[in-house]
């Protein structure tokens, strides 16, 4: 899940390297009810791979800038990245700054769950340009789905991380994790948003836990899948239309698929990329959904990124996920679902599929005049 957000307006992507670093591995703070990397570590021989080391960190620095790149990603997710420590960031800017001779662009960005921000990590994250992602479920399902370790309520110290962000200009956004509940209260969750002042919005669909065949009582359904769509689009879109935009992720990402663009959000691009996943040893992966044994790319102290790429587990692991349905060819709903994310299809149909279908025509209506519209403030 990665925190970069863009304006609706652009569409542009700059080609870059992107890596994803668990530098505190699976640890994590908190215990979400859903979480999916919790679920997928315990079905690895080793589930936490431990504190990133100095050596494993010079590794993948060194071996970032040696690949020909306009651009570098350093996204920092976990469990919970700054478990690691704030010394543990300070020390890799450091080392990114004297690695990074040619001048290539460095971008930085973090997901967490807020419980560890004080000033002093505020200050940090402005001064060196850090895009954040603060996860935060809603008042109404907050406290019921994400307890910190010793079972305690958390949503005041996620509000209160969010106010230091504030304080500090630091740039981030708001990932929720759609669950039933979630998805039932999406109005009232929406307006609560736009209250704290929160404009930058990531909604993304509860994963089952690996092996579970949709029962799990965090199971997203396709009418609460739908209800969800359809009610948040309407909220977004009227205030859209009135001049008052929120950047929605996903609804900025159907916009530019309509518009012939590729999707920077890697679920709707159709395909699957190899992702860089670094875990806490230096062991690779291809995709933060994917960091289980048989996908393990190699080790970043031992192989460069172009071996890692070109590993077998990369081509299996590409080879897996290619190809469609035959159905989703000649769906009309094909430009824009693209047949879905890997990791939400069960015997490869898309779960969310049936939804899709329903919300579809309210796109169809909606995205030619949010066309419009778009030209108009560009006058």
């Amino acid at each position: 899940m990665t925190v970069g957000v863009k304006s609706i307006a652009t569409g542009n992507f700059e080609h870059m390297l992107n890596l994803l670093i668990k530098p505190a591995s699976s640890l994590c703070n908190m215990r979400c009810r859903y979480c999916f990397y919790h679920d997928e570590s315990l079905h690895r021989d080793v589930a936490f791979r431990g504190i990133m080391q100095q050596e494993t960190a010079d590794a993948l620095i060194e071996k970032a800038f040696a690949q020909e790149n306009r651009s570098v990603l350093f996204a920092f997710q976990g469990g919970e990245p700054t478990l690691a420590g704030l010394a543990f960031f300070e020390s890799f800017v450091r080392k990114v700054r004297d690695a990074n001779r040619n001048g290539v662009c460095v971008s930085y960005s973090l997901q967490t769950n807020g419980l560890s921000m004080d000033e002093r990590w505020a200050k940090f994250l402005h001064d060196h340009h850090f895009l954040v992602g603060l996860s935060f479920d809603g008042s109404r399902a907050h406290d019921l789905l994400r307890p910190d370790a010793s079972g305690k309520d958390t949503r005041s110290r996620v509000i209160r991380a969010a106010r230091i962000m504030e304080k500090y200009g630091v740039d981030f956004n708001i990932l929720t994790v759609v669950t039933p509940t979630v998805a039932r209260n999406i109005g009232q969750i929406y307006h609560e948003m736009k209250r704290r002042g929160f404009r930058y919005l990531q909604f993304i669909p509860c994963l089952d836990p690996l092996g579970c065949d949709g029962s799990s009582e965090y199971t997203l359904s396709n009418d609460d899948y739908l209800y969800f769509l359809k009610t948040l689009f309407s909220l977004w879109y009227k205030d859209f239309m009135a001049g008052e935009y929120y950047s929605i992720r996903y609804f900025d990402n159907l916009y530019f698929l309509y518009e012939g663009q590729g999707a920077e959000q890697c679920g709707m691009q159709g395909h699957c990329n190899i992702q860089f996943v670094v875990e806490g040893d230096g062991d690779v992966y291809p995709c933060d959904f994917y960091c289980l044994d048989e996908y393990r790319l190699g080790n970043i102290r031992e192989q460069d990124f172009y071996a890692l790429s070109h590993s077998d587990a990369a081509r299996r692991f590409l080879g897996e996920s290619a190809g469609f349905d035959p159905d989703c060819r000649t769906c009309p709903c094909f430009r824009l679902c693209r047949s879905g994310c890997r990791r939400y299809k069960r015997n490869g149909e898309y779960l969310y599929c049936k939804a899709f279908r329903e919300f579809y025509p309210v796109l169809e209506k909606s995205l030619p005049k949010i066309r419009k519209k778009l030209r108009e403030y560009s006058l």
